[in-house]
């Protein structure tokens, strides 16, 4: 495939989640591309938007690949499994989305 392949990640924190956890959470997910060689950009945001449609996601991560094949290396990846650890007992929900940038 041309182009690039977006690893879209969303969270819903837990309403007991403190800001300083979610502080921790977003430098350590920042801190993957310097760890892990496959990702090829990486932005994040929280929701500012007006529409009032975020269904209590807050937190959106865009992580960008060359390949299919660097996607399927950062996932196991010991750095990112780090990270699940660390996220997963303050997320209420999650959304992930892969796809074709056009």
């Amino acid at each position: 495939m041309d182009g690039v392949l977006r690893h879209v990640v969303m969270f819903c924190f837990k309403s007991d989640t403190g800001k300083e956890t979610i502080r921790e959470i977003e430098a350590t997910f920042a801190g993957l591309p310097e760890k892990i060689e496959e990702i090829r950009d990486f932005e994040w945001g929280t929701d500012v938007s007006v529409e009032g449609k975020a269904t209590g996601f807050s937190h959106c991560f865009l992580v960008t690949f060359g390949s299919e094949k660097d996607r399927d290396t950062y996932l196991p990846h010991p750095a990112h499994q780090e990270f699940v650890a660390l996220v997963r007992p303050h997320v209420e929900k999650s959304l992930v989305l892969d796809y074709w940038a056009h």
